[in-house]
């Protein structure tokens, strides 16, 4: 049914502050950039998935429900989209699954630099019925155009992303048994909690829990990216030239790995950037 996670959307107040950041964040320029639906919207698009910012445009229903969202929760990560070769038999599943999925829409883009356009068919899973996370599901003929380097030192693909749950029996049900992911690593560890990994396309959903940080019906909350790059050296390096707070480069949790804590420029996104072990992907 999932085929990869097609995007990640990250709620922005200003959507030129955050294009500017994420393109020095990236050294990568934008792939394309709309607007529709009350909203002002920003793609970037790396090896592997893309990063769309929103922010509200205009004074109708669509702009306000963002501007709710982020007054309610300010900026920062907002939904995931999976993608799927067949969006007819990906509604007929999660509709058999209860997990309620809206009508599927037909859906256009034009980028305004290059006048080209996109289209896309889409439906969304009800919120409650997944455990807080907002879910898109998204079959497209067409790819993006890959946002363009900039400079050297590039984020080149996102390793993973994370979501952080109170309740990982019904999580791993979720992601596992209901949207056919593939769980390659279930692990408890004394300082970490439980740390379960799925397969989704060439990049990881990572689900964690830490026993009594909230309580067992507390909603999942989507908790941070982690983005490869080749040299993180070098990526170091021209972040702190560029005025972007970065910690020293440390030891990852995997063998091999080496990684970075990026503290600002991300419109509130933990993020953390991963040199692989023998510059292979996680």
């Amino acid at each position: 049914m999932i085929t990869g996670l097609d995007h990640v959307v990250v709620l922005t107040g200003d959507i030129t502050a955050a294009s500017a950041a994420y393109e020095t964040l990236f050294a990568r320029a934008p792939a394309w950039r709309y607007s529709g639906g009350g909203a002002d919207r920003t793609l970037f698009t790396l090896d592997n998935t893309t990063l769309e910012l929103v922010a509200p445009h205009g004074d109708d229903d669509a702009a306000q429900h963002i501007r709710n969202a982020l007054a309610g929760q300010g900026e920062g990560l907002a939904s995931l989209c999976f993608r799927t070769s067949d969006i007819a038999k990906t509604y007929r599943r999660l509709d058999r699954l209860t997990l309620k999925p809206e009508p599927v829409a037909e859906v256009e883009s034009r980028d305004e630099t290059s006048g080209a356009t996109l289209s896309w068919k889409r439906t969304r899973a009800a919120t409650d019925a997944t455990r807080g996370v907002r879910m898109f599901f998204l079959e497209r003929e067409q790819e993006r155009p890959l946002s363009v380097r900039t400079t050297q030192a590039l984020i080149t693909a996102m390793d993973h992303v994370v979501v952080s749950t109170a309740d990982p029996e019904r999580a791993a049900a979720l992601y596992g048994a209901r949207l056919g992911l593939d769980m390659a690593l279930d692990r408890s560890h004394p300082e970490w909690g439980r740390l379960m990994f799925f397969r989704c396309g060439d990049l990881v959903v990572e689900v964690t829990h830490r026993p009594g940080k909230a309580e067992a019906d507390a909603p999942d909350r989507l908790r941070g990216i982690c983005w490869r790059v080749a040299d993180i050296d070098a990526t170091h390096a021209r972040l702190l030239a560029a005025g972007v707070d970065v910690s020293e480069i440390r030891t990852g949790r995997k063998p091999g790995t080496r990684v970075m804590t990026v503290r600002n420029g991300t419109c509130g996104v933990p993020t953390l950037l991963v040199q692989p072990s023998q510059g292979k992907p996680d």
